[in-house]
């Protein structure tokens, strides 16, 4: 059957989060990319392509090469034209076109008035450490509509990096824990994997972090 080479013959194929493709993938995207040539699942002839590809990451190419985690052919290969996007908390000043986008998109979207943000919460979202950059805004402004107002404690972590823990006062480890967690979770749009590595261990142990919280949740 015909894969999204073949879809997109003539056009342009997306590729995102491209520094997340294992080796044995790459090897096999760089072969089409040099050849211009796909072989369909089931099918015994290649069917040659012509396919612009855009791809997007957010790591650091050079260092997954030098890793040994990204093929440095297929980075050059790729790297023919580059457009660096910084990242959000470089840019704060595009935060309250953001908001009254995603505010006016997303309510139309969930059927439910948009929220009348405050000069004070607009202020807090310009000084937030935006580790998600603009899922984690857009996931925000979301969460804002179903409740119908900015959540207190949602920059609680900020504020205790910004004020040597003291907005954790009163907090156990165990609960400080699983603060951070669950937002590593939420800015990774809940894919373990992913917010596995940025926690910096196993997705087992956050599988079995997760499963302990949801036991006692339960037996509650």
């Amino acid at each position: 059957r015909e894969g999204l080479f073949s879809f997109a013959k003539g056009g342009t194929l997306f590729l995102d989060e491209i520094g997340e493709m294992p080796l044995l993938m790459q090897a096999k995207l760089l072969r089409v990319l040099e050849q211009k040539a796909v072989r369909p699942i089931g099918g015994e002839q290649e069917v040659s392509i012509d396919v612009r590809i855009v791809a997007a990451t957010n790591r650091q190419l050079k260092e997954e090469v030098a890793a040994g985690r990204f093929r440095e052919d297929l980075y050059y290969r790729l790297n023919v034209l580059s457009i660096t996007l910084p990242p959000l908390r470089d840019r704060r000043e595009d935060i309250p076109e953001l908001v009254q986008h995603f505010s006016r998109k997303l309510a139309q979207e969930l059927s439910l008035p948009a929220i009348p943000f405050s000069h004070d919460d607009l202020k807090a979202m310009q000084t937030y450490n935006w580790a998600g950059n603009i899922r984690e805004l857009k996931n925000l402004i979301e969460r804002c509509i179903l409740l119908g107002k900015l959540p207190a404690d949602y920059f609680r972590e900020q504020d205790c990096a910004n004020n040597n823990g003291s907005s954790f006062a009163g907090w156990s480890l165990e609960e400080i824990e699983k603060h951070h967690i669950l937002l590593a979770l939420e800015r990774h749009e809940n894919n373990k994997s992913s917010a596995a590595r940025e926690l910096g261990v196993s997705r087992k142990t956050l599988d079995r972090k997760l499963a302990s919280w949801k036991e006692t949740e339960a037996n509650a």
